[in-house]
């Protein structure tokens, strides 16, 4: 017991002290993030929208997202990081707090649509941002170390959102959404200091790459393509589970939270010593990933055709520890991939793949539960990650042959 809790310790050692900074803001703006986990069920329980409606505004959700992540990447090449996290967390914060305001169908589509194209601009610049912070050889780690604290944050957030619900409706939750931001945007400027230059250099200096080097990188296409499959899978989580928890299981939103804090929980106690320890094996990044996609895959696959409640509990698991492989490696294969200068244009497609991936999977999973019911649904799900896995032998074959 003991090994392992030094063990668990050791996986936390040689971090800068500006990650531990923008772990503790990750932490407490993602405690704030009451409403995502439960959009689809506000839009059609209090605001009373039909599955396809929802459909429609969860596409304009991925739509901003698209814009954001664009939009960040070409902003953070341009004025850095540190400005642009800035902006994005403070108007993402009053737009939180406004779009409670907005009812109807148009406004909450393209309400939704500003929030997210503010919002989105943050993950390019985050991701750059541990570029900056951190030493090569920590990356994995530092991303890892935030995502913790943002799954933290996300494991108190639903958990207590769901219980404020219950009890008083959807509307502070706006507030404590809009706030928390704000909070987070003093503490990161009060915290981290904007770097005069990159804080860790690599020893050899990157050869000169012409401009939009990005959109010539063909092997990095298929990359993004595993990464929109990744996403087409993984939101259900957010999107089509909790409707599903609550259709066919009758589980209330306070339910549901602790149900997702059993993926909180794991990835709390187990992610940074499992990248730790899998850091010292050095294995090929792509193999992490192609194992990410499998175990995806069979945990939508458990719950075709399927009514025992305890499987709902084994498909999280499954999920969270496709999540753990999944997040840190696509993005440290991403950020190792990109071309000095143009950090900020690389992030920012790695963030659209999954930000098509909103538009899409919200709105064909929904159609798909409407025409065929789950059981087709999670079959569909399930195939994102089978198709994925053959993607990935075929960019690990690529990359075997350096294109």
């Amino acid at each position: 017991m003991k090994k392992l809790y030094l063990n668990y310790i050791e996986s936390f050692k040689g971090l800068s002290k500006e990650i531990w900074c923008l772990a503790l803001i990750s932490l407490i703006n993602r405690a704030g993030t009451m409403v995502i986990p439960f959009l689809s069920l506000y839009l059609k329980k209090d605001v009373d929208f039909s599955n396809n409606d929802v459909g429609w505004i969860l596409a304009f959700f991925g739509i901003g997202s698209v814009i954001g992540s664009w939009l960040g990447g070409k902003l953070t090449d341009k004025i850095g990081f540190y400005k642009v996290i800035s902006f994005s967390l403070f108007f993402t914060g009053l737009s939180f707090v406004a779009l409670q305001y907005i009812t109807t169908f148009w406004g909450l589509c393209f309400g939704i649509l500003l929030l997210m194209s503010i919002a989105d601009t943050f993950r390019p610049a985050l991701f750059v941002s541990l570029k900056a912070y951190s030493k090569p050889e920590n990356r994995t780690r530092s991303l890892a170390l935030i995502r913790l604290a943002i799954n933290a944050g996300m494991g108190i957030g639903p958990t207590v959102a769901g219980l404020i619900i219950v009890v008083n409706g959807y509307n502070i939750l706006f507030w404590i959404d809009g706030l928390t931001c704000i909070a987070a945007i003093l503490l990161f400027r009060y915290l981290v200091k904007a770097p005069k230059k990159l804080i860790y250099k690599t020893e050899i200096e990157a050869p000169t790459v012409v401009k939009n080097t990005v959109y010539k990188d063909k092997t990095y296409y298929i990359f993004l393509s595993i990464c929109f499959l990744f996403g087409m899978a993984f939101f259900q989580l957010i999107f089509t589970l909790p409707l599903y928890y609550e259709e066919v299981f009758g589980l209330n939103e306070f339910k549901i939270g602790l149900l997702m804090f059993v993926n909180v929980a794991i990835i709390v106690i187990f992610e940074m010593p499992m990248v730790h320890y899998l850091e010292k094996k050095i294995i090929p990044v792509i193999k992490h990933i192609t194992m990410a996609l499998a175990l995806l895959a069979l945990s939508y696959y458990v719950l075709y055709d399927n009514y025992w409640i305890g499987i709902i509990v084994v498909s999280i698991v499954i999920i969270t520890f496709s999540e753990m492989l999944g997040f840190p490696y696509t993005n440290k294969f991403a950020i190792n991939r990109a071309k000095q200068g143009f950090e900020g244009s690389y992030m920012a497609l790695y963030s659209v793949s999954f930000s098509l991936a909103h538009i899409f999977s919200s709105k064909i999973s929904l159609s798909i539960i409407d025409n065929f019911g789950y059981h087709i649904n999670w079959l569909v799900t399930g195939s994102y990650g089978t198709l994925g896995v053959l993607l990935s032998l075929w960019l690990q074959n690529r990359i075997k042959k350096k294109l």
